[in-house]
């Protein structure tokens, strides 16, 4: 498997002089993802957890709605220079019945872009796909808690504290006890390794959770959200107007600039408390 950091050489400079240092950097390599042999998306990623990103991925695109929709995940021999496999190429068995991901072109630059296609197509397409309805579920989530969870997420962000170059998400339940963290250089890898998670621990939907993600909430974070029936998404940093329109529309709870004692609420403000 891949390493998580890499140590490369640094020129220290500041006010005391220059100095020549050892830094971590947080490794970043491809993913190529096949489903039944054929090739579907390249992503970049921090390797490690990579049948969770797999799963994640393909649950929030709406080709799985669980784990039994999987018949195996594996690596194929993808071998560098010196004939070593470098587990950059998963290919996913689905299981018999299940229908096979649109390859088409329009629908690979749907689903590959990192921050989604704006629109009101990229809207219908969510709506049209989504097995999960986040907007029935009742969640109380009390101010004091979601004020803890960013500090929660960074206590979890065990390569952050090497690199400082990394994104994280986290899922919680609805009283703050962590279920799973997961870090990536990617900020929608980070989230798919997660909802990845949920779904092999039979945790989808994910009714009565909170997913934390360490930096802005775009809009394809809340169809991630949407897609594996998160009914709370918050965020350290600003949402998009996208985001905040589907979140409206799907009826998830969004929360941004989620830092200290305070936060902004978007949408749904019903499911927090103050008690």
């Amino acid at each position: 498997m891949g390493r998580l950091t890499m140590r490369r050489p640094v020129l220290r400079l500041g006010p005391e002089g220059s100095k020549r240092r050892p830094d971590s950097l947080a490794a970043e390599e491809p993913l190529e993802i096949r489903v039944d042999g054929k090739p579907l998306s390249v992503t970049m990623r921090t390797p490690g957890h990579d049948v969770e990103l797999a799963h994640g991925f393909l649950l929030t695109e709406g080709v799985l709605g669980s784990a039994a929709d999987i018949a195996v995940a594996r690596y194929c021999d993808s071998l560098d220079e010196n004939g070593r496999n470098t587990y950059n190429v998963l290919d996913i068995a689905l299981a018999p019945g299940v229908e096979p991901p649109d390859t088409s072109v329009e629908r690979n630059f749907y689903t590959t872009s990192s921050c989604g296609v704006c629109g009101k197509a990229s809207l219908d397409a969510v709506r049209l796909k989504t097995r999960f309805s986040p907007a029935s579920d009742e969640v109380s989530v009390s101010y004091p808690t979601l004020v803890s969870l960013p500090d929660r997420l960074r206590e979890a962000q065990r390569v952050f504290d090497s690199t400082g170059g990394l994104h994280a998400a986290g899922l919680f339940t609805g009283d703050g006890r962590l279920l799973v963290a997961r870090e990536d250089v990617g900020r929608h890898n980070a989230v798919d390794k997660v909802l990845g998670w949920a779904l092999l621990a039979g945790q989808v939907p994910a009714a009565g959770t909170v997913l934390m993600v360490s930096g802005r909430a775009s809009f394809e974070l809340v169809q991630k959200a949407v897609m594996a029936g998160v009914p709370m998404l918050t965020a350290v940093s600003a949402p998009s107007s996208l985001a905040v329109e589907l979140a409206d529309e799907a009826g998830v709870t969004l929360v941004g600039f989620l830092r200290g004692d305070s936060m902004n609420v978007y949408t749904h403000p019903q499911r927090i408390s103050r008690d």
